[in-house]
């Protein structure tokens, strides 16, 4: 059997906040909405790829969900990391510090910055090379 992944799902507490995040921040757009009595899945996704982030709105709560200590961070590729942290911070959404990852000292692996969303969900940007293709 062959699975394929197709999209990762997170709890918001304000549909426009978060839409506009995503399609601010990484040019995501609403690919379907389903709107039910108690809560409205968004699936956001952009031309890059096929796999969606599901924003799970629960309707009627009004207090900030407690990420605890189990929640990863979600990831994207770009291809020039220097503009579209210089992007992002133009844009107010305070992106993290630039860090060049080289464990062993010598040769970097990865270069990348985190942003958070506003409901603080972790995301890290990577440059495009060596494992990060896309």
């Amino acid at each position: 059997m062959t699975a394929k992944m197709i999209h990762s799902m997170i709890r918001v507490l304000d549909e426009q906040r978060s839409v506009a995040f995503y399609k601010q921040a990484f040019g995501l757009d609403i690919a379907d909405r389903l709107d039910f009595e108690d809560f409205t899945l968004i699936y956001l996704k952009n031309e890059q790829s096929h796999f969606e982030l599901e924003l799970t709105v629960n309707k009627g709560r009004h207090e900030a969900y407690n990420l605890g200590d189990g929640y990863g961070h979600l990831a994207f590729i770009v291809d020039d990391l220097d503009s579209e942290h210089a992007r992002l911070e133009g844009l107010g959404l305070a992106p993290r510090k630039l860090v060049e990852f080289a464990p062993d000292g010598d040769k970097v692996i990865a270069k990348f910055f985190f942003i958070t969303d506003p409901d603080g969900y972790e995301i890290e940007v990577l440059q495009k090379g060596g494992r990060f293709t896309g």
